[in-house]
């Protein structure tokens, strides 16, 4: 039986990932440097930003995803847009089945 979801594992989750304009940047803390770092996820090019509290790391977000459409707009380029799930049904037959074991 798999073992029950520890919901203080969920809290910290949802608290560093942030959501803009459909992008989703993952923050983390950097207790050494005493800073907030994080990135956007999903897309080819690389977007990061960095604060020192919850307040810049949040505005940091926006602004860098501003500043990456504001960028490829102004070189005539599509900006990546963020891979979504798939759901990916795959039919087995019966002669593949078999083969497998």
């Amino acid at each position: 039986m798999p073992e029950p979801i520890d919901n203080n594992i969920i809290f910290w989750y949802s608290k560093t990932m942030m959501k803009y304009k459909g992008y989703s940047g993952h923050v983390e803390y950097d207790d050494e440097a005493k800073i907030f770092h994080g990135d956007v996820l999903g897309i080819k090019d690389v977007i990061t930003f960095q604060g020192t509290t919850v307040d810049e790391i949040e505005h940091a977000f926006k602004d860098s995803v501003n500043d990456y459409l504001a960028f490829c707009k102004e070189r005539g380029e599509e900006p990546d847009r963020p891979y979504l799930p798939l759901s990916l049904r795959l039919r087995v037959f019966a002669p593949l089945r078999l083969i497998s074991y």
